[in-house]
Order: structure tokens, then sequence, then C-alpha cells
């Protein structure tokens, strides 16, 4: 009896410890809505629209014309038309299945993500029709968030779009980051890489950009469609020779880079090109801005809090790892700050996928900390993608306590079978913990919170 009761309190602390990071992690993501930040980030005022400190002359004779992809395209796409109205001419954006709202000038079309599909090449060839009538008096305005790389695929010949997408594939399994990942995309692409830019001109480019990189790399956020491009032919090579790649992928891609890297084949847009001279791009959300919010509602719950990093990446489980450290240092220790305490840290981490279970980086993040904080009482570790979904998976992500591991084993769980397997949706799912949001129609990267209570409770604000 006296072990059930001491089970219980612990099991009702982290109850309620879970709440609250639940609250702190949906406070981040509520503080980077794209629709919110367009509004905020545009103002119209007569026929100028301004756009951050930059301003455009709408010219009577020229159009606006409104293209785009990634998944908060619908949302960033219905606060262009709340801002201009029928000044829009045209629009097109793609984005992903299941993430369209409903409006009245832009046309939302749908793909596939993360794997590029028929329905992305359609998009993209649509929107680069729409790009060859734009003339010097028109404003083109392109909305770019995470998934825009994916869900826009214009393969350069000869690659096909399957050779493309066996591409993709090979990368996000190898272990490649995104920067590695975007620089082959854009030396396979017609409109990576400042493609889109190249296309449009000699009209203005307006373009407002959700980051979902670490860092917030103009040239890597959806492969950098309106940015000019650091990287080369060479270094696409390197990547797929880093990787062991180049003997998996297809010939047509080999041919292609090849003849790039022998200056064969044009390059992508660097700074020098004319086109670089007609573009704004303009940040409008990021991870730090998720952060900072989540950051407020951990101190209005009373707790003491930190923000680790916005710029966490490489290998997933190391990275849960020292996140499980720190969550036992403020436990032994008090330190980097005194209980009840919540740390915070953002960005996008890498797993090399080894199994052949169901997951994502988020729930693996989660089930690589469960064994360093097992056992612990008043600690728990949520690890969430602000999309809403992690992987191929309609989870956004996980949350672990010091119980977790014993739950898992008292249900005839093997943990490290799952992790070993990358199977952590299928020990979530089994456990009921994982987080479920449902798209968010956002994504600046993933949220991750740690909070230790030990013998404190906060008090609320």
């Amino acid at each position: 009896m006296e072990h059930g009761d001491t089970e219980g309190k612990q099991v009702n602390e982290s109850s309620d410890l879970k709440d609250d990071a639940m609250e702190i992690f949906l406070a981040g993501v509520r503080a980077v809505d794209p629709e919110e930040a367009v509004l905020l980030a545009l103002s119209l005022s007569g026929d100028t629209l301004g756009a951050g400190p930059e301003e455009f002359h709408l010219n009577a004779d020229g159009r606006v014309l409104v293209v785009g992809a990634g998944k908060a395209g619908a949302p960033m796409a219905r606060a262009v038309e709340k801002i201009l109205g029928a000044r829009v001419a045209r629009g097109i954006v793609a984005v992903k299945y299941g993430h369209t709202l409903a409006l009245d000038l832009i046309t939302l079309l749908e793909a596939g993500h993360p794997i590029p599909d028929e329905g992305g090449r359609a998009a993209a060839g649509k929107i680069a029709d729409l790009l060859k009538g734009a003339g010097e008096k028109d404003l083109v305005i392109c909305l770019l968030s995470g998934g825009g790389s994916a869900l826009l695929p214009f393969p350069s010949p000869p690659v096909t779009l399957e050779e493309k997408m066996a591409v993709t594939a090979l990368l996000l399994d190898s272990g490649a980051d995104i920067g590695e990942i975007n620089t082959v995309r854009k030396h396979l692409s017609v409109l990576k890489g400042g493609g889109l830019l190249r296309m449009a001109y000699p009209a203005r480019v307006l373009t407002l950009i959700l980051s979902d990189v670490v860092g917030d790399a103009l040239d890597v956020i959806a492969s950098g469609p309106t940015v000019p491009d650091p990287t080369s032919f060479t270094d696409a090579l390197g990547v797929l020779e880093e990787y062991h790649l180049t003997d998996r992928v297809s010939a047509s891609v080999l041919t292609r880079l090849r003849e790039g890297a022998d200056g064969s084949r044009v390059e992508t847009v660097k700074p020098h090109d004319p086109e670089t001279g007609n573009v704004f791009n303009l940040l409008v959300a990021t991870n730090s801005k998720a952060i900072r919010a989540s950051a407020v509602r951990a101190r209005d719950l009373g707790y003491n809090t930190r923000i680790l990093s916005t710029t966490v990446t490489g290998e997933t489980r190391e990275a849960a790892d020292t996140h499980a450290a720190i969550a036992r240092e403020i436990v032994t220790h008090g330190t980097p700050l005194p209980p009840p305490a919540c740390v915070l840290s953002g960005g996008e981490t890498t797993v090399t996928i080894r199994g052949k279970g169901k997951g994502g980086r988020n729930q693996e993040f989660a089930l690589a900390a469960a064994p360093g904080i097992e056992g612990l009482s008043g600690v728990v570790i949520l690890s969430g993608g602000t999309d809403g979904t992690d992987g191929p998976t309609d989870a956004a992500g996980a949350i672990v306590d010091g119980t977790t591991l014993t739950r898992a084993r008292s249900a005839g769980m093997d943990p490290f079978r799952y992790l070993n397997d990358n199977n952590s949706f299928r020990f979530f799912e089994a456990l009921g913990d994982l987080i479920i949001t449902g798209p968010t129609m956002t994504n600046v990267m993933d949220i991750h919170v740690i909070l230790a209570r030990g013998g404190s409770k906060p008090g609320r604000r």
C-alpha cells in the first residue's frame, strides 16, 4: 500500500507536469501562427504595400501575382488576400495534403511531403507558367515555409520526378542534414536555388518566409527559390559522396551533377546575378520567436526558466541524452537553475534510420531521453514538432517522465528494442504518450521542453 501511494503521487505529479509541458509547447506554436505573422508583416496604404522596412508601389497597369509552397502556405495566402483583396490578379500555392483552407483568389494545390510526387510537379509547372508572363510592372509575392522543397519539385533534365524522389528518400534516410539535402535538391531543380527568382525576372519579388531551418539561412529554407545560392554542383556531388550514395542514385542524376561541376550546365543564381536586385526576402516567423513565447508561458506558470538554444542539431539520440543529463543536474544539484525549472530548446535533429519501425525525430528524441530520467520524480521531457506532424506520422511528438520505461516493461515492451528499430510511434501509441495536435499549419522546426519540479511546486501567475 505504501509503495502504491508513492507511485500514485508520482503519477499525479507527472500528469500535472505533462499538462504544463503541453501548455508551454502550444504557446510556442501559437506564437508563430502564419496568418498572424503575415498580417503583422504587411500593411497597405493607398497604392503602397509595406513589408517590414520596404515599400512596394502597386502600379495601376501592373499585376500582383502570388506564388509559393509550404505547410503554412494556406494561412499565409489567406492573410495576403485579407490585405490586398481584389488587387491579387492570380495566385498558386502548393501545400501538403490536408493543409488547405477556403480562399477566394489564390488557388491551393495539394502535393506530397516529405517525398515529392506528381501533384507537386504539376503545381510547380503551373507556377512556372504563371511566372513566365510576369513583367517589370508586376509584383510577385512568394510565400515560403517548411516543406517547400518537397512541394515544388521541378526536376531539371535529364532527371525525372521518380529519380528525384528516389534521391530525396535516400538522403532523408542517410542522416544528411537539411542543408546538405537542399544542396542536392537545388542542383536537380528548375525553381530552387534562386530559380523561381530567375523565372520571375524582370518583375519585382517580395518573399515572405517562415523559417524551418537552424540559423534561419534564407538559401536553405525551401531550398531558396528566391535567394542566391552559395552552393555549387561540386558541393552537391560531395554530399552524395560523403553519404556513399553515388552508386545508389540514377545515372541521370550523376550526369546532371557532373556536367554542372564541369561547367557545361548553368549554375544556380549567384549574388552577382542581375535578378538579385529585384527581390526582398523577409522572415516573418522563426523558431526563436516560438521558443521565446514558450518561455513567457513557462514563467507565467511559475517555473524558473532558461532558453538553452534555438540551434540544436546533430544526432537525435545524442541531443536527447544531453537534455536528460540537464534534467538530472537540475534535480540533483539545482543547476543551471533551481526547481521548479523549465529549460527550453529548439532546432532540428537528425535520425539515422537503422530499423524498419514507424516514428519521427521528436518521438525518437523522447524515447532516447527516457533512460536518462528513469526513476526520477517530478521530471518531464517533451519533444514536439511545431507543424503537428512528426515524420510520416500523425503525431507531433511525445512526452516522457521517470515512469515511462517502468510502464513500458510492465506492458511487456522492451524500450530499447523499439528504439533500435526506430519504432517510437508504436511505443508511445501503446503508452498513450503521443502528442496529437493535428496539422498546425505552421512550421518552425521543433520545441523541446524540460520540466523539473523537485520538491517545489511552481506558483502560477
